[in-house]
């Protein structure tokens, strides 16, 4: 069921009627054989780049869409409810593109920004590390300045989706000691001395390789070191705050899925002579789960409207991240309760749902770390 949408011109309007024309010619036909068999889509993500979807938010001068956020996630959210790994792919290549676009030189934009908006150059955010999740101050990888020039990379980086695939990466190392020793560097997907381990075996979002990065002593160009050195951190988190919105609008069209799917089979599934839709204690039940993906598109879309204004928006982007995968987590698993026994069987895609729905709790920020931020926000209340 398509959702009515509240959009803010007849050109945006028109940009959901595309994506959802491609993502149902695209997508929807190949999610299932590729999650089952965790093989990765060749060629999809170069065609949403021809199609405009990879570089929505960013100005057209640069090759992007000049989309406003509240646009630009819908988009997303279209996505995830046909491949929830695609989308989150999409989201993040989006992060990975915002600190050159906010922090880059003119000349370094005008060098990459064009094709990785264009998606000729699909991008991974490398932040994480083993021992470095959600304490980013705690990273270990260094990269350390050469008497003739560059950066020597040495260290693990995890945990990075695309890794392996990606043409760049939003790359975090350390350049000094202490809390503000963390640089960012556009690092290339190929370089003498980067490799990738085997992709993690993950519970769902397979057919997007997910992977750690071995940097020993590869050597990059000193002109992609992105803002100064030490502001890496500061990069990082103006980032993430975007990408929460990202993951918020994923998790609100995973969640989209699973309640069209309920209510599908409630209404064609008949028991003691009635569709089960018809019982109230089954109708009920579908009921909250439509006001939860109501409530957390809204939440979504308030953080991005205030995005879109040049307002503060980081409480509410956390907000809206906690209460879109909070809520992705409980429809998916109540859509498996609509439909019983066949929920729990590969023959439904609600399963799917419930098993992707749970990392969506864990990436771009555990909920717990959402809890933290909003709790501090409170406390420095926003001017």
């Amino acid at each position: 069921m398509d959702v009515d949408r509240l959009l803010p011109t007849p050109e945006a309007a028109d940009l959901i009627a595309l994506t959802r024309e491609i993502a149902d010619r695209e997508l929807s036909p190949r999610v299932d054989a590729h999650e089952a068999a965790e093989t990765y889509p060749e060629g999809l993500f170069a065609t949403l780049g021809r199609a405009g979807l990879l570089g929505l938010p960013y100005p057209e001068e640069y090759g992007g869409g000049g989309q406003p956020y509240e646009v630009y996630l819908q988009v997303l959210e279209e996505l995830a409810a046909r491949w929830a790994a695609v989308a989150v792919a999409t989201s993040v290549h989006t992060l990975a593109c915002h600190p050159l676009y906010a922090f880059g030189t003119d000349a370094q934009k005008e060098r990459w920004l064009p094709s990785m908006l264009e998606g000729r150059l699909v991008g991974g955010y490398s932040l994480s590390e083993p021992q470095a999740g959600s304490d980013a101050a705690a990273l270990a990888c260094k990269a350390e300045r050469q008497e003739d020039g560059g950066y020597r990379i040495t260290g693990t980086k995890a945990w990075i989706t695309h890794g392996g695939r990606a043409g760049f990466y939003a790359l975090f190392a350390r350049t000094a000691p202490g809390g503000h020793g963390v640089s960012c560097f556009l690092a290339p997907g190929e370089a003498e001395g980067l490799s990738f381990g085997a992709p993690e075996r993950k519970m769902g979002l397979q057919a997007v390789p997910t992977a750690s990065a071995y940097w020993d002593g590869a050597l990059i160009e000193e002109d992609r070191l992105i803002g100064t050195e030490g502001q890496g951190l500061q990069i990082a988190f103006s980032a993430l705050d975007n990408g929460r919105l990202g993951i918020a609008a994923c998790a609100t069209g995973l969640a989209q899925a699973a309640l069209d799917a309920a209510v599908d089979y409630a209404n064609q599934r008949t028991t003691f002579g009635r569709r089960i839709v018809d019982h109230q204690g089954l109708g009920f039940l579908l009921a909250d789960m439509a006001a939860a993906v109501d409530a957390a598109r809204a939440t979504y879309l308030d953080a991005a409207r205030r995005r879109d204004l040049g307002r503060p928006f980081s409480r509410q982007a956390s907000a809206a991240k906690l209460i879109a995968t909070d809520t992705a987590m409980k429809v998916t698993t109540d859509a498996v309760q609509v439909l019983g026994g066949y929920g729990y069987t590969r023959d439904f895609p609600v399963e799917r749902y419930m098993r992707e729905a749970k990392i969506m709790q864990i990436f771009e920020g555990t909920n717990q770390i959402q809890r933290l931020v909003i709790s501090r926000g409170l406390a420095r209340p926003e001017k």
